[in-house]
């Protein structure tokens, strides 16, 4: 009986945490990024391996006699029979608002040449999901500019959404966009000394991109005072696999920082199908068996796992919320293929871009028919709610209406205008890049779409009227759209005072 209770004890202290941290082990083989590695007895899967020099590996395959460890940088370094020590400890990450503004590689190393980053504070890349007891119901708004997105498909603080469509249909812009407006709000909090709006810091994290398109959004961002609230991750196109692989799971460690002290977070993700064709690319360096498409088994769970951290936490613990906004690329409009129908049915919903729409000048170009909301009206306020609710129907039946009347032209008064009207609303959806619009001017724009406003301009003067409108509001009734953004709906008094003012517009 003492000796099965010994070597249970034995057994125990070999697996404790600060056991085996000074165990050391050779390189046997090393090819390809990845180092076969025996005398590891007990390194635990994901743990850092330490190869000397500043090199890192990252333990994958553990098997019986040997340990593969896909090595993190200067892998073009390493030599068989090299001493290896393992860490005792899972891959970690600074974080903190030390991170907002900087430019950093997925080990948390910068990359903008300003310096060092001075933090303390860490998160490991991977860790266990919220439990569904310490998640609540998403309800607030997060707004992100985009009059076609915050009206049809709104999106809230701990929404998963997905944001799905071919090469070159502006998936990242959304996204920007979305960045943009986040620091849009949090300036306009700080100045008006607004307590009660919870500011929300952006992880905008690059997944094998080219160097000049990362630029070219950092730029952007710099450009509109957006970098300041942001921290981007970047593992590049040149960087290795691991480096991309690792990428994602470092961004959502920082906003996870976030989260965890009660504040909001969004997530950009750009994109997970570059990051499954590297974890597709290491998988079969490590001699794992493929599957679809030659994809690993496990890679629905690689990005469940991951788009699981996003979370609208309940008040006990903490209040804090991670929004999530993965893009996909699809190769011809696919959304049947394996990493697009794995991605859509983790998230909460999907902005569908369409190629013909993009190219017809309609952008953002979502296809208001595919794209949805689970969430829903629930991720908008009273107002939006209110003047939003037939948006989407009236632009289905416009839809459906004009692939109709291709084929004849006898249509009576009612489906006329329906399609005259649907012509507007698509028109006013049109919105130039980086220039979020405030959700009282959506409302103001909705409201009059509803009353008819535009129906007696020309299509081509849409934005011309709306404009028109929205300046003689604040020059009538300057009061007016700012109660419309404290309020948070169409009260009756606002209802007139909108009534009033177009009264008035009409006769101009």
């Amino acid at each position: 009986m003492k000796s099965i209770v010994k070597e249970i004890e034995e057994t125990l202290e070999r697996f404790h945490p600060d056991a085996h941290c000074e165990e050391t082990g050779k390189v046997m083989e090393i090819g390809d990024g990845v180092a076969r590695i025996e005398g590891l007895r007990t390194v635990r899967l994901n743990e850092m391996i330490d190869f000397g020099a500043g090199i890192m590996g990252m333990a994958l395959n553990l098997e019986e006699n040997s340990v593969s460890a896909v090595v993190l940088s200067h892998a073009n370094t390493i030599r068989e029979g090299q001493t290896v020590r393992a860490t005792g400890r899972l891959l970690e990450i600074p974080c903190g608002r030390a991170m907002l503004g900087r430019v950093v590689d997925p080990l948390g190393r910068p990359l903008d040449g300003k310096g060092p980053i001075d933090t303390s504070e860490v998160n490991p890349i991977e860790r266990p999901a919220p439990g569904i007891i310490g998640r609540q119901s998403v309800a607030a708004p997060l707004q992100t500019g985009l009059l076609a997105v915050d009206a049809v498909v709104p999106i809230g603080r701990g929404q998963r959404e997905l944001i799905i469509g071919d090469r070159s249909t502006g998936k990242t812009a959304i996204a920007i966009d979305a960045i943009i407006n986040q620091a849009r709000l949090n300036r306009e909090a700080e100045v008006e000394g607004n307590t009660k709006v919870h500011p929300v810091y952006s992880v905008y994290v690059a997944i094998g991109q080219r160097q000049s398109s990362v630029a070219q959004v950092v730029r952007a961002l710099e450009e509109t005072g957006a970098l300041k609230y942001t921290v981007i991750v970047c593992a590049n196109a040149a960087d290795s696999a691991a480096m991309q692989y690792l990428a994602p799971f470092s961004g959502t460690a920082i906003g996870e920082w976030f989260m965890d002290r009660g504040m909001d977070a969004l997530l950009v993700y750009d994109d997970l199908s570059k990051h499954a064709v590297a974890y597709r690319q290491m998988s079969l360096v490590l001699r794992r068996p493929s599957g679809r498409e030659a994809y690993p088994g496990d890679i629905f769970y690689l990005h469940s796992r991951l788009l699981e951290r996003s979370a609208c936490l309940s008040k006990a613990h903490g209040g804090g919320t991670l929004t999530s906004l993965p893009i996909i690329e699809t190769q011809n409009g696919d959304v049947s293929a394996y990493i697009p129908t794995n991605v859509i049915s983790i998230t909460d919903g999907q902005i569908y871009l369409e190629s013909d729409l993009f190219h017809q000048g309609i952008r953002p170009a979502m296809s208001v028919g595919i794209s949805v909301s689970r969430v829903g009206s629930a991720a908008q306020t009273k107002a939006m709610k209110s003047v939003a609710g037939k948006v989407k129907l009236e632009l289905a039946q416009y839809y459906e209406m004009k692939a109709f009347a291709q084929f004849g032209s006898d249509l009576d008064a009612k489906t006329v205008a329906l399609i005259e009207h649907g012509k507007r609303i698509t028109e006013l959806f049109k919105q130039t890049q980086y220039n979020p619009i405030p959700v009282e001017d959506q409302v103001a724009q909705l409201w009059a779409a509803q009353h008819g406003v535009f129906a007696d301009s020309p299509v081509e003067k849409t934005h011309e009227t709306r404009d028109r409108w929205l300046d003689f509001i604040r020059r009538k009734n300057a009061e007016l759209l700012p109660r419309i953004k404290t309020e948070r709906k169409v009260t009756p008094e606002i209802q007139s005072a909108l009534e009033a003012v177009l009264a008035e517009f009409k006769q101009v």
